[in-house]
């Protein structure tokens, strides 16, 4: 489980370097890399990843591009390093606070259309306003900080609105420099963003509003309602509400990671659902921005009846037993077994197979013909589920309804097979119950989310959990049964 979990990539903007730390599902860290500025990129000409203009000693400011071309190296150095990067459930960053980043008009369609053959720094080149962004270390802009602590009365009034009186270093004072000394640019800027937003930009591939706790060391937002002040915005810039876009917690799930990054480094888009030509994909009726999937099979509980019959005179108790007198993974045997031609894979009859793939006509003893029918069947489950994005994590579940989850002994199986803990509930008409539930949550939805509203629903009960050694004997078992499964489609489209 530990090398196919989720993973959460996290980075790290700062003045000197980029840097990305990957974490598992426990918070474990399994990888880390950085993109040390001056080192690894010495065309830029920083030192400690600024550079200070000779006309004046307060000016401080660090490459765009500089920065573009880090992201570039960094997920570069990540793939060597060997992170697979589909495992990634989720991104978040930080940055150097105060910096501001002036996007040129147009560069929001090259953001949105970003070609996975060519590196972000050639598709970008031509993306800012101003080369160079003013950075936290900047303290030019003092006669800026007056003029905004003048437009509110005074640095005591600024500081009630914005948590701070004028700072030279801030991001508000450093915009209206911009304004006031070079006017094309900021005519020519289509957004403003901070490091932390530019970043976040660079990665859905479109520009990313700026969370209230960057937005805060601005001197621009009010830090009570949470959005821009109108005063201080027209003191520092005309249309400056436009270029810099909406205030979002710093919490806010964004948006799936730009296609850019899918195509180029096998990221998975978390966010638009995985459509199969099996298998359904079927809108979520609990929340109108998720979906759910749906696998359906129609050899199921017959079929296990049919060899419950041959193989144990009609016992399930029997059954039960030649189930659990063999070992997990069968000594290599698996079968597949279709009474009624399936809906996934689109086969009929039954398929056994030994342990070197080779196709048989029967088993040897009843106890192999059992396990090989309830290890078929589970594993197709995961296969199929693993097709749609379904991933094992330490959190993963199952939840066993209808019939068959009564009997722990197959139950077991399935928790072998999943690596995962099953659980069963003993709520009866679990159908005409739950559109009771939907009920209730749809009256009472704006209030209360909906593990509130349906928190009396009674817990599962945890039935089995896998052997230690489960997913080192079914995790190829289940590529086994997708080499079998392509093999018997292919020669029944050749017949």
């Amino acid at each position: 489980m530990g090398d196919s979990g989720p993973t959460y990539l996290g980075l790290d903007l700062s003045t000197q370097q980029l840097k990305a730390i990957v974490v598992d599902d426990q918070l474990k860290v399994l990888d880390e890399a950085y993109v040390q500025f001056d080192n690894d990129l010495p065309e830029f000409r920083t030192y400690g990843g600024v550079i200070n203009k000779k006309e004046s000693a307060s000016v401080a400011v660090a490459p765009c591009l500089m920065w573009v071309k880090a992201l570039d190296m960094l997920l570069d150095k990540l793939r060597v390093c060997g992170v697979d990067f589909a495992r990634v459930q989720g991104i978040s960053g930080c940055a150097q606070q105060h910096g501001t980043v002036y996007w040129s008009k147009g560069s929001r369609e090259l953001l949105r259309n970003l070609s996975p053959d060519k590196f972000l720094h050639q598709q970008l080149c031509n993306a800012f306003a101003t080369n160079y962004s003013p950075i936290w270390m900047d303290s030019s802009t003092s006669a800026e900080c007056e003029i905004l602590e003048q437009t509110v009365g005074g640095p005591q009034n600024l500081a009630q609105i914005t948590g701070s009186k004028a700072y030279e270093r801030f991001s508000g004072p450093q915009i209206a420099k911009i304004w006031r000394t070079r006017p094309d640019a900021y005519a020519n800027t289509e957004r403003i963003s901070l490091i932390s937003s530019f970043v976040a930009s660079l990665l859905v591939g479109d520009y990313a509003p700026i969370d209230y706790s960057d937005g805060s060391g601005m001197n621009l937002l009010d830090i009570r309602t949470k959005d821009w002040n109108d005063q201080l915005l027209e003191a520092s810039g005309p249309d400056l509400r436009g270029k810099l876009g909406e205030t979002v917690p710093s919490y806010t799930n964004l948006a799936s990671i730009s296609s850019y990054y899918v195509e180029r480094f096998g990221f998975s888009d978390q966010y638009d659902p995985k459509t199969l030509p099996e298998g359904h994909v079927l809108c979520n009726p609990l929340d109108k921005d998720a979906y759910m999937t749906m696998l359906c099979f129609k050899n199921g509980s017959f079929t296990r009846e049919r060899i419950r019959d041959s193989a144990a005179g009609g016992s399930w108790q029997i059954f039960n037993e030649l189930l659990d007198s063999t070992p997990r993974g069968n000594f290599g045997n698996i079968a597949l077994y279709f009474d009624a031609p399936e809906i996934i894979p689109a086969l009929v009859g039954d398929h056994r197979f030994n342990k070197a793939d080779d196709k048989i006509s029967r088993y040897s003893s009843k106890e192999v013909e059992v396990r090989a029918l309830i290890e078929g069947q589970f594993i197709a489950k995961r296969a199929y589920a693993e097709d749609f994005g379904f991933v094992i994590a330490s959190n993963s579940r199952i939840i066993a309804t209808g019939g068959a989850s009564a009997n722990k002994t197959m139950l077991q199986v399935l928790a072998d097979v999943f690596n995962a803990p099953v659980y069963t509930t003993e709520v009866a008409n679990s159908a005409v119950l739950g559109a009771a539930y939907l009920a209730k949550y749809a009256l009472h939805r704006d209030k209360n989310n909906f593990q509130e509203i349906t928190k009396y629903i009674p817990e599962p009960q945890l039935l089995c959990t896998p052997y230690s050694d489960a997913e080192s004997i079914y995790k190829p078992m289940v590529a086994r049964y997708r080499r079998i499964v392509a093999q018997l489609l292919k020669q029944n489209a050749s017949s």
